[in-house]
Protein backbone atom coordinates (compact mmCIF):
# COMPACT_ATOMS: atom_id res chain seq x y z
CA UNK A 1 0.00 0.00 0.00
CA UNK A 2 1.55 3.05 -0.75
CA UNK A 3 0.56 6.40 1.04
CA UNK A 4 0.97 10.05 0.17
CA UNK A 5 4.02 12.24 1.85
CA UNK A 6 3.73 12.15 4.98
CA UNK A 7 0.61 10.14 5.93
CA UNK A 8 0.41 6.97 8.15
CA UNK A 9 -1.78 4.39 7.78
CA UNK A 10 -4.17 3.95 11.59
CA UNK A 11 -6.51 1.09 12.78
CA UNK A 12 -10.31 2.50 12.26
CA UNK A 13 -11.46 6.01 11.47
CA UNK A 14 -11.33 8.19 14.27
CA UNK A 15 -13.03 11.06 14.70
CA UNK A 16 -11.77 14.15 14.28
CA UNK A 17 -12.99 17.58 13.52
CA UNK A 18 -14.21 21.13 15.10
CA UNK A 19 -16.09 19.33 18.02
CA UNK A 20 -13.10 18.13 19.28
CA UNK A 21 -14.59 17.07 23.14
CA UNK A 22 -18.22 18.44 21.99
CA UNK A 23 -20.95 15.96 20.97
CA UNK A 24 -21.43 16.17 17.27
CA UNK A 25 -24.08 18.65 16.35
CA UNK A 26 -28.11 17.72 16.48
CA UNK A 27 -29.44 16.71 13.30
CA UNK A 28 -32.69 18.62 11.75
CA UNK A 29 -36.22 16.13 11.82
CA UNK A 30 -36.11 17.22 7.78
CA UNK A 31 -32.55 17.75 7.28
CA UNK A 32 -31.78 19.39 3.67
CA UNK A 33 -29.14 20.90 1.53
CA UNK A 34 -29.38 24.73 0.92
CA UNK A 35 -27.98 25.29 -2.16
CA UNK A 36 -27.03 29.27 -2.82
CA UNK A 37 -24.95 32.10 -3.76
CA UNK A 38 -24.82 33.29 -7.36
CA UNK A 39 -27.59 31.45 -8.62
CA UNK A 40 -31.29 32.85 -9.35
CA UNK A 41 -33.10 31.61 -6.74
CA UNK A 42 -31.64 29.60 -4.00
CA UNK A 43 -32.90 25.97 -3.50
CA UNK A 44 -32.97 23.18 -1.68
CA UNK A 45 -32.32 19.22 -1.87
CA UNK A 46 -33.86 17.42 0.35
CA UNK A 47 -31.98 14.12 1.73
CA UNK A 48 -35.43 12.23 -0.65
CA UNK A 49 -34.43 14.37 -3.69
CA UNK A 50 -30.42 13.38 -3.32
CA UNK A 51 -31.14 9.80 -2.86
CA UNK A 52 -32.96 9.89 -6.36
CA UNK A 53 -30.49 11.55 -8.42
CA UNK A 54 -27.68 8.48 -9.73
CA UNK A 55 -25.68 7.01 -6.77
CA UNK A 56 -21.93 5.83 -6.83
CA UNK A 57 -20.07 3.61 -4.66
CA UNK A 58 -16.09 4.76 -3.90
CA UNK A 59 -13.55 2.83 -2.57
CA UNK A 60 -10.78 5.28 -1.09
CA UNK A 61 -8.26 6.59 1.53
CA UNK A 62 -9.00 9.30 4.14
CA UNK A 63 -5.72 11.27 4.74
CA UNK A 64 -5.92 13.86 7.44
CA UNK A 65 -3.82 16.82 7.73
CA UNK A 66 -2.31 16.14 10.85
CA UNK A 67 -0.46 12.90 8.75
CA UNK A 68 -2.80 9.69 9.53
CA UNK A 69 -4.74 7.60 6.80
CA UNK A 70 -8.06 5.69 7.04
CA UNK A 71 -7.59 3.37 4.29
CA UNK A 72 -9.82 1.59 1.92
CA UNK A 73 -12.87 3.22 3.02
CA UNK A 74 -16.06 2.07 0.81
CA UNK A 75 -18.16 5.67 0.54
CA UNK A 76 -22.00 5.76 -0.78
CA UNK A 77 -23.84 8.62 -2.32
CA UNK A 78 -24.09 11.25 -5.01
CA UNK A 79 -21.18 12.39 -7.61
CA UNK A 80 -20.84 16.23 -6.54
CA UNK A 81 -20.65 17.03 -10.34
CA UNK A 82 -24.11 15.26 -10.87
CA UNK A 83 -25.74 17.70 -8.21
CA UNK A 84 -23.87 20.69 -9.86
CA UNK A 85 -25.01 19.70 -13.24
CA UNK A 86 -28.88 19.25 -12.89
CA UNK A 87 -29.52 21.24 -9.94
CA UNK A 88 -26.83 23.98 -10.24
CA UNK A 89 -26.15 25.22 -13.31
CA UNK A 90 -29.89 25.70 -14.44
CA UNK A 91 -30.11 28.36 -12.02
CA UNK A 92 -26.85 30.15 -12.59
CA UNK A 93 -26.91 33.63 -12.69
CA UNK A 94 -26.68 34.68 -16.41
CA UNK A 95 -22.89 35.47 -17.54
CA UNK A 96 -21.68 33.43 -14.29
CA UNK A 97 -18.57 32.07 -13.97
CA UNK A 98 -18.29 29.78 -10.79
CA UNK A 99 -15.01 29.86 -9.47
CA UNK A 100 -15.28 28.58 -5.45
CA UNK A 101 -17.50 26.60 -3.77
CA UNK A 102 -18.16 26.47 0.42
CA UNK A 103 -19.56 23.90 1.75
CA UNK A 104 -20.74 24.76 5.24
CA UNK A 105 -21.69 21.99 7.85
CA UNK A 106 -24.15 22.00 10.91
CA UNK A 107 -21.13 22.62 13.61
CA UNK A 108 -20.34 25.63 11.50
CA UNK A 109 -17.35 24.29 9.76
CA UNK A 110 -16.28 25.58 6.46
CA UNK A 111 -14.42 24.42 3.76
CA UNK A 112 -13.88 26.57 0.28
CA UNK A 113 -12.91 24.79 -2.77
CA UNK A 114 -12.04 25.30 -5.97
CA UNK A 115 -14.47 24.59 -8.55
CA UNK A 116 -12.43 22.27 -10.72
CA UNK A 117 -11.31 20.49 -7.26
CA UNK A 118 -14.97 19.97 -6.40
CA UNK A 119 -16.36 18.37 -9.62
CA UNK A 120 -13.14 16.14 -9.51
CA UNK A 121 -14.61 12.57 -10.62
CA UNK A 122 -14.16 11.20 -6.93
CA UNK A 123 -15.91 13.77 -4.85
CA UNK A 124 -18.75 12.63 -3.52
CA UNK A 125 -21.78 14.05 -0.82
CA UNK A 126 -21.99 10.86 1.02
CA UNK A 127 -24.42 9.10 3.55
CA UNK A 128 -23.18 5.77 3.97
CA UNK A 129 -19.94 4.08 5.17
CA UNK A 130 -18.35 0.78 4.65
CA UNK A 131 -22.41 -0.21 3.88
CA UNK A 132 -24.34 1.46 6.65
CA UNK A 133 -25.65 4.90 7.04
CA UNK A 134 -23.32 7.48 8.32
CA UNK A 135 -22.98 7.55 12.24
CA UNK A 136 -23.06 11.31 13.99
CA UNK A 137 -19.22 10.73 14.43
CA UNK A 138 -18.42 11.29 10.82
CA UNK A 139 -20.70 12.80 9.19
CA UNK A 140 -24.54 11.89 9.74
CA UNK A 141 -26.58 12.63 7.97
CA UNK A 142 -24.10 13.67 4.72
CA UNK A 143 -21.30 14.83 4.26
CA UNK A 144 -18.90 16.14 1.56
CA UNK A 145 -15.76 13.26 0.31
CA UNK A 146 -13.27 14.45 -1.50
CA UNK A 147 -9.96 11.89 -1.24
CA UNK A 148 -7.55 13.83 -3.15
CA UNK A 149 -7.54 16.37 -0.72
CA UNK A 150 -6.77 16.80 2.59
CA UNK A 151 -9.61 15.59 5.09
CA UNK A 152 -10.10 19.18 6.30
CA UNK A 153 -11.85 19.58 2.81
CA UNK A 154 -14.43 16.78 3.87
CA UNK A 155 -17.29 18.74 5.57
CA UNK A 156 -19.29 16.75 7.88
CA UNK A 157 -22.95 17.27 8.80
CA UNK A 158 -23.59 19.05 5.55
CA UNK A 159 -26.16 21.76 5.08
CA UNK A 160 -25.22 24.30 2.61
CA UNK A 161 -23.53 24.69 -0.11
CA UNK A 162 -22.22 28.06 -2.02
CA UNK A 163 -21.46 28.71 -5.01
CA UNK A 164 -19.10 32.10 -5.89
CA UNK A 165 -17.61 33.87 -9.07
CA UNK A 166 -14.05 34.90 -6.88
CA UNK A 167 -12.90 33.72 -3.87
CA UNK A 168 -14.50 34.69 -0.28
CA UNK A 169 -13.03 35.92 2.48
CA UNK A 170 -11.19 33.01 4.58
CA UNK A 171 -11.05 34.30 8.60
CA UNK A 172 -8.64 31.68 8.96
CA UNK A 173 -6.14 33.15 6.53
CA UNK A 174 -3.82 34.33 9.16
CA UNK A 175 -4.14 31.63 11.51
CA UNK A 176 -1.25 29.76 12.88
CA UNK A 177 -2.48 26.60 11.12
CA UNK A 178 -4.30 28.52 8.25
CA UNK A 179 -5.09 25.75 5.49
CA UNK A 180 -3.61 25.58 2.35
CA UNK A 181 -5.85 26.84 -0.49
CA UNK A 182 -6.24 23.54 -2.29
CA UNK A 183 -4.50 20.67 0.25
CA UNK A 184 -3.98 18.12 -2.24
CA UNK A 185 -2.96 15.07 -0.65
CA UNK A 186 -0.21 14.06 -3.38
CA UNK A 187 1.22 17.65 -3.84
CA UNK A 188 1.40 17.67 0.33
CA UNK A 189 -0.33 20.88 0.43
CA UNK A 190 -0.68 20.82 4.34
CA UNK A 191 -0.27 24.59 4.73
CA UNK A 192 -1.06 27.66 3.24
CA UNK A 193 2.38 29.58 3.97
CA UNK A 194 4.95 27.11 4.86
CA UNK A 195 6.00 23.50 2.98
CA UNK A 196 4.32 20.47 4.30
CA UNK A 197 7.34 18.87 5.24
CA UNK A 198 8.61 21.42 7.56
CA UNK A 199 5.02 21.26 9.19
CA UNK A 200 4.83 17.41 9.33
CA UNK A 201 6.02 16.62 12.98
CA UNK A 202 4.06 20.12 14.49
CA UNK A 203 0.86 18.56 13.27
CA UNK A 204 1.62 15.21 14.20
CA UNK A 205 2.50 15.77 17.53
CA UNK A 206 -1.02 17.43 17.59
CA UNK A 207 -3.10 13.50 16.85
CA UNK A 208 -2.85 11.95 20.06
CA UNK A 209 -4.12 15.01 22.24
CA UNK A 210 -7.38 15.95 19.31
CA UNK A 211 -7.77 12.29 19.69
CA UNK A 212 -8.37 12.02 22.98
CA UNK A 213 -10.15 15.00 22.75
CA UNK A 214 -12.27 13.84 19.62
CA UNK A 215 -12.86 10.82 21.94
CA UNK A 216 -14.39 12.48 24.58
CA UNK A 217 -17.22 13.99 22.35
CA UNK A 218 -18.04 10.99 20.50
CA UNK A 219 -21.51 9.25 20.42
CA UNK A 220 -19.98 5.63 20.74
CA UNK A 221 -18.63 5.77 24.34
Amino acid sequence: MTLPPGQRAVDGFPRFGTHLHHPPPPVPADPVIELGGAMTEGVTLSLTELAELPRRELRADFHCVAGWSATDLLWEGVAFETVYRTRVEPLLATGASISHVVFEGLDGHRSIVLLEDARAEDVLIADRLDGRPLDSDHGAPVRLVSPGQYGFVSTKHLCRIEFHTAEPPDPERWSPLAAHRRARVWQEERHRYLPGRLVRPFYRALIGPIRKLSARGSRKR
